[in-house]
């Protein structure tokens, strides 16, 4: 036993079994090559019914497709969702505004009845 030495001494892991159980990595280059390809050409995917393409970092739809939007379509919609936006935030605003004034006059309402209790529960007293 080892005075000041290390006691600890871990068994020696046994080698891993291959990670892959696909033949491809036996094949020569060119095999690989015609087997996998090298050019996957533009990513593409279809979603609702369109056909979308990959370019220069955006989707971009492929044209003759039916169903697609074109860019004007595209564009006044888009204007429309800002007027709909805008109106939508003023008519908030507007709701706000109309609270904050009910509130105001429910506040002095009471205020009014509460003076009207007093000045009856006076007027009593001096009866």
């Amino acid at each position: 036993m080892p005075l000041f030495g290390n006691t600890f001494s871990p068994k020696k892991t046994p080698p891993r079994k291959s990670a892959s159980l696909s033949n491809l990595h036996n094949l020569d280059r060119s095999t690989r090559e015609v087997e996998l390809g090298l050019d996957y050409g533009t990513p593409t995917m279809n979603l609702a019914g369109q056909s979308l393409k990959f370019e220069n970092g955006q989707w971009i739809a492929e044209t003759g497709i039916s169903g697609g939007v074109d860019r004007r379509e595209a564009q006044r919609l888009r204007r429309r969702n800002q007027q709909l936006e805008e109106e939508n935030n003023l008519l908030r605003l507007k709701v706000d505004i109309l609270l904050d004034m009910l509130s105001e006059t429910t506040a002095e309402s009471h205020l009014m009845e509460k003076e009207l209790e007093e000045l009856k529960s006076v007027s009593r007293r001096r009866k």
